[in-house]
């Protein structure tokens, strides 16, 4: 599979459909299993909370991959991802309710670059409040 969007049809400031991504508590446990992480502030309110966490909290590399699918959804191929880095600035609280918490994630093309590469930086949040920081993702395009 291969990038979808042609290098030459996209421009600095291209907005990427921005995503809103569910977490439930049922959600964090399906990915501890798949990666193996059963830090029990993800899963354990009584111990999140004894560790000065305000409740349990989603696991970083899941907030992290949600994110970066707002760029593959918009570059049509997970591969065209060369580069992607994020900073942890806050975590996404869990509640244990039927609701649970929202991701919200937008992106924006910042620069294009050599070999028909850009840069796109994302903005991640949950609750009003910035999740991810410096999130960027260097991408492949046709």
């Amino acid at each position: 599979m291969t990038a979808k969007i042609a290098y030459t049809d996209v421009e600095v400031g291209t907005e990427l459909p921005a995503q809103t991504f569910s977490v439930t508590r049922a959600t964090l446990v399906q990915y501890a299993g798949a990666s193996g992480d059963f830090n029990p502030i993800h899963w354990n309110e009584k111990f999140a909370k004894q560790v000065g966490l305000p409740d349990v909290i989603a696991h970083g590399m899941f907030t992290m991959a949600e994110a970066i699918r707002v760029v593959t959804d918009w570059a049509g191929d997970p591969g065209s991802v060369v580069e992607y880095g994020v900073r942890f600035t806050k975590p996404v609280v869990v509640p244990n309710d039927d609701q649970g918490a929202t991701i919200e994630v937008g992106g924006k093309v910042a620069a294009k670059l050599d070999d028909n590469t850009v840069r796109v930086d994302l903005i991640a949040t949950s609750a009003g409040q910035k999740v991810l920081g410096m999130s960027r993702a260097v991408v492949r395009l046709a």
